[in-house]
């Protein structure tokens, strides 16, 4: 029976295409990027379900006035299984901004197909995943074929900025969703290879850091106080937060905290002038056993310092904060089964680990929810030129295919 569904997956090349193609054209982007929201593209693939013959599907409306629709939609389906337990299979719609347009190639919402590469903005992120899913129901229903276990698809909104409008509103609305004996997996997450099963994520905290001076003629900078200068002694001090959090964790990679000051925005519009606010933001990334209460506490104290040599004023704000949740046990069902199809698929051995970067898991995990993170992916995720292989679209969902049954 698997041979028969991976022979069917192994001849959808054109569909990986045409779904790439159709998500892409339709750009899901958050409104704090100018965006609309996923309205678009749920839309489509509310249709290509139905279409599809996946017909138990159901649209979750999260309240959001900042989108012309007034919300930001999450599709759930299910194909049903011989047992109720299910596999849920959990992908985000939305995607990030293109950046510089001029370091694309072509245009990045137009999918460009060159042998087995296709290149568009969200083609991996997160619509590897997405296609991957939708194949892995397709097969099924194409093939008249009973899993052992209940498929559950579920496209969430709003994964790149938080999750308000996506999974953390699921969970407040339909906490019944998942049994605690589900097998879910995230595939947002993962390595060229297909070897890294993500079980562990660091806390993420992003900072808007604002530094108010006095703003003044550059001819006479004496008359003002420069909040440039305060805000590069502010963000050469961030550098010593790796002494104060100096623990390692061979779990991650890299192993260590991560403190990065990162986006800075405009202060003056002319060279001749002598900035007096500045803004610039910090990206945070802490290993399990560290507060962000006592990481917020240590940057406010480098911002005293800088207040009191510099005669600024510097106010800090959370942009994002996260606390990491606990692990998903390496040893827990969902991951022993990923490792066991991602063996007979791609011929390597998985292995648990943890990362620096955020998904849609810890707001399951937080929930005592078993939650494994797993792709096969390339590493350009937010990059221009962005690339997903169609190989990989198809193998992963044999991966997913090889999860709904029980031997």
């Amino acid at each position: 029976m698997l041979e028969q569904l991976y022979t069917f997956l192994d001849n959808q090349r054109d569909l990986v295409i045409e779904l790439q193609t159709q998500m892409t054209a339709r750009p899901a982007l958050c409104p704090s990027a100018g965006g609309i929201g996923e309205i678009e593209k749920a839309e489509y693939l509310k249709g290509w379900l139905a279409a599809n013959g996946i017909t138990d599907v159901e649209e979750v409306r999260a309240p959001d006035d900042r989108v012309p629709c007034g919300y930001r939609p999450t599709l759930i389906a299910r194909v049903p299984g011989k047992s109720s337990r299910t596999v849920w299979l959990l992908a985000h719609t939305d995607v990030v901004p293109t950046g510089d347009l001029a370091l694309w190639t072509n245009d990045p919402w137009q999918v460009q197909v060159d042998g087995d590469v296709l290149c568009g903005r969200g083609v991996e992120d997160n619509q590897q995943g997405i296609v991957s899913s939708l194949l892995t129901a397709k097969a099924l229903v194409a093939q008249g074929v009973t899993p052992d276990f209940t498929l559950g698809l579920i496209l969430v909104a709003d994964e790149e900025t938080g999750s308000k409008y996506g999974l953390d509103y699921i969970m407040q609305t339909k906490p019944e969703l998942f049994a605690k004996d589900d097998l879910i997996v995230v595939p947002d997450v993962g390595n060229a290879d297909g070897s890294m099963i993500e079980v562990a994520e660091k806390s993420i905290l992003w900072l808007k850091v604002t530094v108010r001076g006095k703003q003044c003629h550059a001819s006479r900078p004496a008359l003002g106080i420069n909040s440039l200068e305060a805000a590069a002694e502010m963000i050469l001090k961030v550098r010593s937060l790796h002494d104060t959090f100096p623990r390692v964790d061979e779990l991650f990679e890299p192993n260590i905290s991560t403190f990065t000051p990162t986006k800075k925005e405009l202060n003056v519009e002319n060279v001749n002038t002598v900035p007096g606010l500045d803004v610039f933001y910090i990206d945070c990334r802490v290993l399990p056993g560290y507060d962000l209460a006592d990481v917020r506490a240590a940057i406010r104290k480098l911002a005293d310092e800088v207040e009191a040599f510099r005669g600024v004023s510097i106010s800090l704000d959370d942009v994002q904060a996260n606390q990491s949740t606990d692990a998903t046990p390496a040893d827990c069902d969902v991951v022993k089964r990923l490792a066991v199809a991602i063996r007979e698929v791609y011929n390597v051995e998985a292995r648990p680990m943890g990362i620096g970067g955020g998904t849609v898991a810890a707001h399951m995990r937080v929930h005592g929810l078993e939650v494994a993170c797993w792709s096969t992916l390339s590493g350009n995720a937010h990059q221009p030129d962005e690339k997903s292989l169609i190989s990989i679209n198809i193998n992963d969902a044999k991966v997913m295919t090889r999860l709904l049954f029980d031997k």
